[in-house]
């Protein structure tokens, strides 16, 4: 492996500002040109080069990946995954993608990274939607405790906080629901 690659992937699992922000500027152009001219806007750009990101660091912390191409290329390919996995659910795939050779090195198991993260994605953008007392409840909750625990901790009586509970938990499926991206990733292979 080359030593920028080496320099490259250390920073990228150590969070160096400096690091992500010459990839960034190193690698946006190349994923933007793709996206627009794979009918995207400049909001897909970003949204996809940092779920790509995001798919890279768990990959490379994972310790599992052996890269056999540059870490540019690898990158592209997520991106050009990720984007073609986006466009597949919603039916807007129409042309055939004829630079294939990118996507040496990228393992199937990487879908289902991708997919994940968009799930992951979706919640954290609306559960920040909530207001104050609806995210420490349902984070609480996830947390595993119990609710007398939660509402000895909020303030409340167990029975109004179970009601707070369930309002927070309809209100963020609801959210959750009326988002297009939850469509998409509810489409089956």
């Amino acid at each position: 492996m080359m030593y920028k690659d080496q320099v490259i992937i250390d920073g990228i699992i150590t969070g160096d500002e400096r690091i992500l922000t010459c990839f960034y500027k190193e690698n946006i152009r190349y994923i933007q040109g793709y996206i627009l001219r794979n009918s995207g806007n400049s909001e897909d750009v970003e949204d996809v080069f940092q779920d790509a990101l995001v798919v890279l660091y768990q990959k490379l912390k994972s310790d599992f990946l052996e890269l056999k191409v540059p870490v540019k290329t690898y990158f592209y390919g997520i991106c050009k995954n990720v984007w073609r996995n986006r466009l597949r659910k919603k039916k807007k795939l129409l042309m055939e993608d004829r630079e294939n050779r990118f996507d040496v090195g990228i393992e199937a198991p990487v879908m289902v990274d991708i997919e994940n993260q968009e799930r992951e994605h979706l919640y954290r953008k609306h559960f920040q939607k909530l207001n104050t007392d609806n995210k420490k409840i349902l984070s609480l909750f996830f947390e595993g405790r119990s609710m007398l625990e939660i509402s000895k901790i909020i303030g409340y009586s167990e029975g109004y906080t179970r009601k707070k509970k369930f309002q927070a938990k309809k209100q963020l499926l609801e959210m959750i629901e009326k988002d297009p991206i939850y469509k998409e990733l509810r489409v089956v292979y």
